[in-house]
């Protein structure tokens, strides 16, 4: 017979969802599986799933999913910087990951009743010092930043931060933004702070810290980044691939072409002699909310009808029916007249076709 202990050990082996950080230990890619990106001036580029960059000048940093790491982990995130450059009073380069309102809820942010949490994280980097982060809310006008420091250069090295909840400020506990959790990698006045408390403000790491690129060729590795309740921090999460890629998914599915010409993304019908109407498409994971489509080039698709036509596309638009399902709408097809009540079949043209769902916060 099975005994209470074994029992509870058998239960303890299986995620508890502790960690609040999704793809925490950057093993999960679906983008750019592995290439280096240079993220876009002034807006979220997101480098492995559920981790964006924002900067304020271009071209002075490229990031890419890496294999060096450290024990017990496969993936590290690696920023690397293009130049030499000497950050402004408004500069601000960071890497972060915001937590969706409904898996932060129970924190009680913005309460009597606020929890104290714990991030913990393996960073490594080329430089040494003080480096500096923050965690904030949606607004953002609620900031807690913090520091840590870097002892020996290209070593990875284990960090912990604990934060009292905060018990004011504005938290929200839908499919918004709930907590954002930011590393800092260079930042202006305008954006420093001290350590060590909740401020008012948009605030994203602290007075003084090193500038990742402020040195040319500079390198920064984070991993085994991890969020949880309490004052001490436990070892990283290690849930199954499928968990942590349903998570992602929820903010970006992507469905890739892999054998070329042929591969079939939808059935539809010609509801006129250009223009076909297809689908739906299931989505693999609910989205947090209605997703943005976009599609690789046009002439990576093909539509085949009943009259034997292969048709390049002029144009793919999608109608979003939910947050599970979308159909395709094309027009101006190029060549071959359609007849309208054909059935048609649409087909990738190369392996290098993709659909992006994105509903990332």
């Amino acid at each position: 017979m099975t005994t209470a202990a074994e029992l509870a050990s058998y239960a303890s082996s299986f995620p508890s969802f502790r960690n609040r950080i999704i793809n925490g230990d950057m093993r999960i890619d679906q983008r750019n599986a592995g290439g280096s990106v240079t993220p876009a001036n002034a807006t979220n580029t997101y480098v492995t799933d559920r981790w964006s960059y924002y900067i304020s000048q271009p071209s002075k940093l490229t990031a890419q999913q890496s294999t060096t790491t450290t024990e017990g982990f496969k993936n590290s995130l690696l920023t690397t910087s293009s130049s030499t450059y000497e950050v402004i009073t408004n500069d601000l380069f960071i890497v972060r990951q915001k937590i969706e309102g409904f898996d932060s809820a129970d924190l009680e942010f913005g309460t009597s009743n606020a929890k104290t949490i714990t991030i913990s994280f393996w960073v490594r980097s080329s430089l040494t010092g003080m480096f500096g982060g923050a965690v904030k809310n949606s607004a953002p006008d609620r900031a807690y930043p913090f520091s840590y420091t870097i002892n020996a250069a290209d070593t990875f090295e284990f960090k912990t931060i604990t934060v009292p909840g905060d018990t004011t400020g504005t938290w929200l506990t839908d499919n918004g933004i709930g907590i954002q959790v930011v590393f800092g990698l260079g930042a202006g006045l305008t954006y420093s702070g001290t350590a060590g408390a909740w401020v008012s403000g948009d605030i994203h790491s602290v007075t003084g810290a090193t500038s990742v690129v402020g040195t040319s060729g500079a390198t920064f590795y984070i991993t085994g980044v991890q969020l949880e309740v309490g004052t001490v921090a436990t070892e990283f999460e290690h849930r199954p691939i499928s968990v942590e890629l349903s998570l992602a998914q929820r903010y970006y599915e992507r469905w890739n072409a892999t054998g070329g010409n042929g591969d079939v993304l939808f059935v539809g019908q010609a509801i006129g002699t250009n223009q076909v109407l297809a689908g739906p498409f299931y989505m693999k994971v609910t989205k947090r909310a209605l997703p943005e489509i976009t599609y690789s080039n046009a002439s990576h698709f093909l539509f085949t009808t009943a009259n034997n036509s292969n048709n390049q596309t002029g144009t793919l638009d999608s109608t979003v029916v939910n947050k599970d399902t979308f159909r395709l709408y094309s027009g101006s097809i190029a060549t071959s007249p359609l007849v309208a009540g054909n059935c048609c079949i649409v087909a990738a043209n190369t392996s290098s076709a993709y659909v992006e769902m994105k509903a990332e916060l």
